[in-house]
């Protein structure tokens, strides 16, 4: 069964492996958040325990440059057909969320640099926007 609807995860290429799953989770925490879609139900193994759902989607993770990154954020963002959630290194490297959100208000789009950049909608679209963009290894 084909999905209609495709999800990527993309990480700037020259993060450190224990930031990049850290960025990673957060834009996939915080799109899943917006999605509003269900999740695949629970399950149950041979014993009897039961798992939780899961997402239904595949979740690649991809890598891309920097410069890549802040126009894969402004392209998907321009579409209405997509949702993109960026993480920036303003949040990255803020102590907490309010000061996050200080921060971002003095910080000016151009200053705003993106750790990692999660996309979703329709599949050819999406996989027009990042199917040149390599797996994370």
């Amino acid at each position: 069964m084909s999905l209609a609807t495709k999800l990527v995860l993309v990480v700037r290429d020259d993060l450190d492996p224990a930031l990049a799953v850290n960025a990673a989770a957060v834009v996939g925490l915080s799109l899943g958040a917006r999605l509003g879609q269900p999740l695949g139900a629970d399950g149950a193994d041979a014993s009897g325990r039961s798992h939780a759902g899961l997402n239904t989607h595949p979740v690649p993770v991809l890598t891309a440059p920097a410069d890549e990154l802040r126009e894969l954020h402004d392209r998907a963002q321009a579409r209405e057909d997509l949702i993109a959630v960026g993480f920036n290194e303003v949040a990255r490297r803020a102590r907490d969320y309010d000061d996050y959100l200080a921060t971002l208000k003095t910080t000016s789009a151009a200053d705003v640099d993106f750790v990692a950049v999660a996309v979703f909608g329709p599949r050819n679209r999406v996989t027009a926007l990042t199917k040149r963009l390599p797996l994370h290894a």
